[in-house]
C-alpha cells in the first residue's frame, strides 16, 4: 500500500498557570566564595582557602514566613544562570589530588564549603551536572587517607562535592583553570599507620555504561594520570531528579513539561515490594486492573487502561508481552509518564506509560543476597552479582536471580514465580559501549477470577461469600507462563555533543492454560454457571529495533537538544483451544473433583493467528530559549498493520487485514520564575490500533487520545520535591466489557477524564523520608448509546497514599528504622454499566528494619489491621478481594 504522509502545522495556544508557592529553603544563604585566580600551576600559591561556613540554626516551623519570602524572591531576585558541568576528572598530584569540575565558566561558579566530621562538603548552588552516563561520580580510596570522592547533583540547581577523609577532614584549596574549577585535596595526617584497603561497594550504583578511564594499579604522588571515575548514577533517598521516560534523554524532571513520577530502588526495598502493582500504589492516579494474585499486570492511569491493555514498556522499548507478571528481581526503578506518549513510544493508551528500568552491569564489584519468609508459607530469595571480568574493566557482568513461592488466603491457590537475568557490558573503545542482556521468567499458578458481586459488595439472600473461596476446579485449573528476552544496547559518542544509540530486543512468550470462566449466578443466588476454557497452545514472539541520534547544538544564543529516531516492531501471536463442560458450583457449599469437568463442547474448537507490524519515525527538539524558559516540540509518524486469521471448529478460515497511519504531536513549555519552581503546560496525543474483534467478529476501530495539562513542580528543600498537575484527556473508540457476551468487548464511543494530582517525594529531615500522593479524578463516558454519563469503572474519584520511614542517625540505636504507610482508595464503579460500586478503603502498612554496614534485616506488615477490601472488578461476576494481614521478614547481605 502506498504511503502518503502529510504533517500539518501545530496550533499553539496559551495556558494559564496555577502557582503553588512554597518556600524552598529554611536557612540563610551560606557565605559565597567567588574564585578568580590565574590558570597556571605556577600560580597555585595565590589560590584561595575554601570558606568553612558553620551550620545555621534551623528555625521551628512556626518561625517560617512562607509566602512573603517566596513573593520577595519572585519580585526581587534576578534569574541566576545555571552553569553546566560536563565532566569530572580526578588526578593525583604531588600535594594529593585535584578534583576538576570541567566547565568553560569556572570563574562564575559560587562555592560554599564546610567540614562535617571527616567530610569536606562543598555546595555549588548555581551549577548542574550534565553527564551522558548519570548524575553521580564516585571514586573510592583514590589516595591514602582519602576514603572517597563524590560529585553529585544535590538538586536541580546545586552540585555537591564531598571529599571524605579516613582520620579527619581533608584540607581543600580552590582555584580555576582553563579546564574548570579545581579542588586541590590534601589528605589529613593519619593518626597511625594504616594498611591499604580495598574499595568498598557502593550502595546502589547503576551506571548506564563503563567508565572512560582506567585506574592505575598503584597511584603515586608523582603521576598526573587520571584516576578512574566510577559512574554510579546513584540516587540518594526517595527523590529522583532525572528520568529518561519523559523525553528519551537524560533530562531533569523539573525541566520536563509533563508529570513524571518515579518509584526508586530504595522504596522498593523499604516496602519489600514483590509485585509491580504494590510499587505503583505510591503514584497518584494509578489503580490496578487485577488483583495481586493475578499472573498479569494491568493498570488504570488517569482513568484509562485496565484489563487487557498494555501500558508497560521495558527500558524504553515496547513489548506486547510486558503485561505478563513483571518480575521485580531485575528492576532498578519504576518510572511513570502521565498522559499520552504517542510522540515517543508509538501506540498506547492515553492515561500514561509505565517504564520498568532494569539493572545494568557495574564496574565496582557488588554482591547482594536476600532471603525472606512470611505467612501463608511464603519463601523469597534473590541474588544480585556484578563486577568486572578483566583487569582493565573493559568487560562487566551482572547476574540477578529471583524466586518466590507462596500459598495465598484463597483456597487451593498457590503461586510460584522465578526469574534470572544475565548481562554483559563491553567497552569497545573510549566512546563506544555495547551491553548484551537476557532474562527468563516463569509463573506457575491458577488464574484469579474473583468472586461474584452478589455476596461480596452486593447483598445475597444466602449471606456473604467467604473471601477465601475458589470457584474453579482445583484439579485442572492452571496458568503456566514462560517469557524469555534477549537484546542489546549499543552507544557511540561521536564527540561531547552527538551520540548514536541502537537497541534491539526479542521476546519469546508461551502460556498454556486451563481455566474456568464464570458465566453468572442463577436466581437462587448460590449456583454459579461456569465454562472451562482450555488453551493447549498460546505462543508469541515480539521484536523491536530502535535507532536514534541525540545532538546538542546552538543557533545563536538558543540551545537545542535534538532527538531523531526510527523504530521497527513486529509481533506474532497464535493460540488454539477448546471449551469444556464443567458443572455449576454452589458458591456457599462447593463440591470439587476431577469428575466435575466433562467432555469437550462441540463446535468450540478454534485457532487464531495474528501478526502486527509497525514503523515509527520520531523527532523531538528541547529548546532552551533562556536559562529559565524551555520549550519542547515533538512528533511521531506511525504506520501499523495487523493480519489475523480465525479458524473455527469446522475448519472455516476468516482472515482479516487492517492498516492504520497516524501522526502524534506534542508540545510543552517550562518557565522557572525562581530556580526552585517550574511552571509548565503541555499538549499531547496518542494513537492505538485496537487489536481484536467484537462478538460478531468485526474489527475494532482505531483509538485516539488528546490531553491538555498544566502544573507546577517545586523543590521544597534540597532533597524534597513535589508536583501538582491538572489534566484533561479525551479518548474515543474505547473498549469495555461486553455486558451480554462474557469474554468479549465493545467500543463505547468517547470518554473524558480530568483531574488534579499531587505527588511528593524525598527526605524531610536526615533519616526521615517520604513518598506521598493524592488524586482527584472525574472520569466518565461522554458519548455512548447505552452508557453516556456513566462513570468509568475501576476509577476512584479520590485516592491518596503515604509511605514514610525514619532511621535513627546516631547513638546506640543507629541503623534502626521504622516505616508506616496509608493507602486510601475511594468508591469506584464495578462495571461500565454502573450496576454496582466497590466500597472505599484505607489500608495500613508498617515496617521495622535495622541496617549496619552490609547487613539489613526487616519485618514488613501489609494490611496491619486485617481489613476486608476489594482491589478491582471486571464485571458483576469477577470482583477481586484484597489480601488480608501479610507479614514478611527478610535479611540481606551486601558485599
Amino acid at each position: 500500500m502506498k504511503l502518503q504522509l502529510l504533517i500539518q502545522s501545530l496550533l499553539i495556544t496559551g495556558s494559564s498557570f496555577t502557582l503553588l508557592l512554597i518556600n524552598p529553603a529554611f536557612s540563610k544563604e551560606a557565605q559565597v566564595l567567588d574564585v578568580k585566580t590565574e590558570n597556571t600551576q605556577s600560580d597555585k600559591k595565590a589560590n584561595l582557602q575554601a570558606v568553612n561556613t558553620p551550620i545555621k540554626k534551623i528555625p521551628h516551623l512556626s518561625e517560617i514566613d512562607f509566602v512573603p519570602k517566596v513573593i520577595q524572591k519572585l519580585v526581587q531576585s534576578p534569574v541566576t544562570e545555571v552553569i553546566e558541568v560536563t565532566g569530572v576528572q580526578v588526578n593525583t598530584t604531588e600535594k594529593g589530588l585535584d578534583v576538576i569540575l570541567q566547565t568553560s565558566k569556572a570563574e562564575q561558579l559560587q562555592v560554599s564549603g564546610r567540614n562535617e566530621g571527616n567530610d569536606y562538603i562543598a555546595d555549588i548552588p548555581n551549577a548542574q551536572l550534565r553527564l551522558p552516563d548519570g548524575n553521580t561520580f564516585r571514586q573510592e580510596k583514590p589516595l591514602a587517607g582519602i576514603a572517597e570522592v563524590i560529585v553529585t547533583n544535590q538538586d536541580a540547581n546545586t552540585i555537591r562535592v564531598t571529599v571524605r577523609g579516613e582520620t579527619g577532614a581533608p584540607t581543600i584549596e580552590l582555584f580555576d583553570s582553563d579546564n574548570g574549577l579545581i579542588f586541590e585535596v590534601a589528605a589529613p595526617a593519619p593518626s597511625a599507620p594504616q594498611p591499604q584497603q580495598q574499595p568498598q561497594t557502593p550502595a546502589t550504583p547503576p551506571p548506564t555504561q563503563p567508565e572512560s578511564q582506567t585506574q592505575p594499579e598503584q597511584p603515586s604522588a608523582e603521576t598526573d594520570e587520571p584516576i578512574e571515575l566510577v559512574v554510579t548514577g546513584e540516587q540518594d533517598g526517595y527523590s529522583v531528579p532525572s528520568a529518561t521516560t519523559g523525553t528519551r534523554t537524560d533530562t531533569p524532571i523539573r525541566d520536563t513539561p509533563f508529570s513524571i513520577q518515579v518509584v526508586p530502588q530504595e522504596v522498593l526495598e523499604d516496602q519489600q515490594v514483590q509485585r509491580l502493582n504494590e510499587a505503583l500504589r505510591n503514584i497518584s492516579g494509578v489503580t490496578p486492573g487485577v488483583s495481586t494474585r493475578s499472573p498479569f499486570d494491568f493498570y488504570t492511569i488517569r482513568g484509562f487502561g485496565g484489563f487487557g491493555t498494555n501500558n508497560i514498556i521495558i527500558d524504553g522499548l515496547r513489548d506486547r508481552y510486558s503485561s505478563g507478571g513483571t518480575s521485580l528481581g531485575n528492576v532498578e526503578q519504576v518510572e511513570v509518564l502521565k498522559g499520552p506518549a504517542g510522540a515517543l513510544f508509538g501506540q498506547g493508551t492515553p492515561g500514561g506509560t509505565i517504564n520498568v528500568t532494569t539493572k545494568r552491569p557495574l564496574s565496582t564489584p557488588a554482591y547482594d543476597v536476600e532471603l525472606g519468609l512470611g505467612n501463608f508459607n511464603t519463601y523469597i530469595g534473590s541474588i544480585d552479582l556484578t563486577g568486572p571480568l578483566d583487569e582493565n574493566k573493559n568487560i562487566l557482568y551482572r547476574f540477578s536471580a529471583y524466586g518466590f513461592s507462596s500459598e495465598t488466603f484463597v483456597d487451593f491457590f498457590d503461586i510460584t514465580r522465578y526469574s534470572f537475568a544475565p548481562a554483559l557490558s563491553f567497552r569497545l573503545g573510549e566512546n563506544t559501549n555495547l551491553t548484551v542482556e537476557g532474562s527468563y521468567s516463569v509463573v506457575e499458578q491458577k488464574n484469579d477470577r474473583g468472586l461474584p458481586a452478589r455476596g461480596t459488595v452486593l447483598s445475597n439472600p444466602n449471606g456473604d461469600i467467604p473471601l477465601n473461596r475458589f470457584l474453579g476446579e482445583p484439579s485442572v485449573d492452571f496458568v503456566g507462563q514462560n517469557i524469555g528476552r534477549i537484546g542489546y544496547q549499543f552507544e557511540h559518542n561521536f564527540n561531547d555533543n552527538w551520540q548514536l544509540r541502537n537497541s534491539f530486543r526479542a521476546t519469546f512468550y508461551r502460556q498454556p492454560q486451563n481455566t474456568f470462566l464464570p458465566l453468572g449466578l442463577q436466581e437462587d443466588g448460590r449456583t454459579l454457571e461456569r465454562l472451562q476454557n482450555q488453551l493447549d497452545e498460546q505462543d508469541g514472539t515480539s521484536y523491536i529495533l530502535d535507532t536514534n541520534v541525540v545532538g546538542n547544538f546552538k543557533t545563536g544564543s538558543i540551545a537545542h537538544k535534538l532527538l531523531f529516531g526510527v523504530d521497527l516492531y513486529r509481533d506474532t501471536y497464535n493460540s488454539s483451544g477448546v471449551d469444556l463442560e464443567i458443572t455449576p458450583i454452589d458458591i456457599f457449599n462447593p463440591v470439587y473433583g476431577r469428575d466435575q469437568v466433562g467432555a469437550r463442547i462441540p463446535d468450540t474448537a478454534s485457532s487464531f493467528e495474528e501478526t502486527n507490524q509497525a514503523l515509527g519515525i520520531y523527532i523531538q527538539d528541547q529548546i532552551t530559549l533562556l536559562e529559565n524558559l524551555k520549550i519542547l516540540l515533538g512528533g511521531r509518524f506511525d504506520l501499523i498493520n495487523q493480519r489475523s486469521e480465525f479458524v473455527d471448529s469446522f475448519g472455516d478460515a476468516f482472515p482479516s487485514f487492517q492498516q492504520d497511519e497516524a501522526f502524534s504531536p506534542r508540545f510543552g513549555i517550562v518557565y522557572q520564575p525562581i530556580p526552585e519552581v517550574s511552571l509548565y503546560a503541555s499538549y499531547t496525543r496518542s494513537f492505538q490500533q485496537v487489536v481484536g474483534t467484537t462478538f460478531d467478529r468485526r474489527l475494532f476501530k482505531p483509538e485516539r487520545g488528546t490531553q491538555w495539562e498544566v502544573g507546577v513542580k517545586t523543590d521544597l528543600t534540597d532533597k524534597l520535591s513535589a508536583t501538582l498537575a491538572y489534566y484533561n484527556i479525551t479518548r474515543s473508540n474505547v473498549l469495555a466489557d461486553d455486558p451480554e457476551n462474557a469474554g468479549f468487548s465493545v467500543q463505547t464511543g468517547e470518554q473524558n477524564s480530568q483531574g488534579v494530582e499531587l505527588d511528593i517525594a524525598g527526605e524531610i529531615l536526615p533519616g526521615w523520608k517520604i513518598i506521598a500522593s493524592a488524586a482527584y479524578t472525574d472520569a466518565k463516558v461522554t458519548e455512548d448509546a447505552d452508557f453516556s454519563g456513566n462513570k468509568l469503572n475501576n476509577v476512584p474519584e479520590f485516592g491518596a497514599s503515604l509511605w514514610t520511614t525514619y532511621e535513627i542517625q546516631r547513638g546506640d540505636l543507629q541503623g534502626l528504622g521504622f516505616g508506616f504507610g496509608l493507602f486510601y482508595v475511594g468508591e469506584r464503579q464495578g462495571d461500565i454499566a454502573n450496576t454496582f460500586t466497590l466500597p472505599s478503603y484505607v489500608r495500613t502498612d508498617a515496617a521495622i528494619f535495622y541496617q549496619e554496614d552490609n547487613f539489613r534485616a526487616s519485618i514488613n506488615i501489609k494490611n496491619l489491621f486485617n481489613i476486608e477490601y476489594f482491589e478491582s472488578a471486571r464485571n458483576d461476576r469477577e470482583v477481586f478481594p484484597g489480601d488480608p494481614l501479610t507479614v514478611v521478614g527478610s535479611v540481606s547481605w551486601k558485599f
